[in-house]
């Protein structure tokens, strides 16, 4: 039985979402809250497999909370159900080890497959925000261990950069005096040269090598 905790702060949200959920047979309902604070007050003592949770809570901040989460739980699986589709939402939360992101809008069988996968030791992130894939935190940074300088030309991580703080290609190459095709080969470069697959795993490694905070 796959248990799951609910925090979102509209009451007739989370009463239709429980009552969906619990149809569900191998799914229970472990509980929910409509605020952060109840759910820190909880979680010590709370038997959930997946925490739910809406981005923008009345209480705290997002990223507060998932460090007090953290603090408290560690491994805790965490999926947000949220309406914000903006990358900057995402590249925020990921830091914080996420394991899903998928939209409020999304078919009723994307939540279930979400809470699935995430369950079994995957991630998933909705197809509808276009930089993400289901695959993304599967990806293995081999090279995280070596300097940055002695995989990536100081060009390319300029343009990395540029990339996790949302410049479009246009936007980079017009920053760099550099051509819209030169700039793309660059993205395709650096890539490559870190074994990812999409602007999240750029995102990761520059977190994880503090080019951006």
């Amino acid at each position: 039985m796959i248990k799951v905790f609910i925090v979102e702060d509209h009451e007739m949200y989370v009463e239709g979402l429980a009552l969906l959920l619990k149809k569900q047979p191998d799914i229970e309902v472990a509980g929910t809250a409509s605020n952060g604070t109840t759910l820190l007050e909880k979680l010590p003592s709370l038997d959930a497999d997946i925490l739910l949770l809406d981005v923008h809570l009345p209480d705290i901040n997002e990223e507060e909370l998932l460090k007090k989460i953290r603090a408290i739980k560690p491994a805790q699986k965490i999926v947000y159900l949220t309406l914000m589709r903006g990358t900057r939402y995402v590249h925020k939360l990921i830091r914080h080890n996420i394991q899903g992101y998928i939209l409020k809008n999304a078919p009723f069988e994307e939540l279930l497959n979400t809470i699935h996968e995430v369950y079994k030791g995957g991630t998933y992130f909705s197809k509808e925000i276009d930089i993400l894939s289901e695959n993304d935190f599967r990806t293995t940074l081999t090279l995280e261990e070596k300097k940055v300088v002695e995989i990536l030309s100081k060009r390319e991580i300029e343009v990395l950069t540029l990339i996790c703080k949302e410049f479009s290609n246009n936007e980079i190459a017009e920053k760099l005096f550099l051509s819209v095709s030169t700039i793309e080969t660059h993205r395709k470069n650096i890539i490559a040269k870190l074994g990812v697959n999409n602007t999240v795993g750029l995102v990761r490694f520059a977190l994880k090598n503090k080019l951006i905070e």
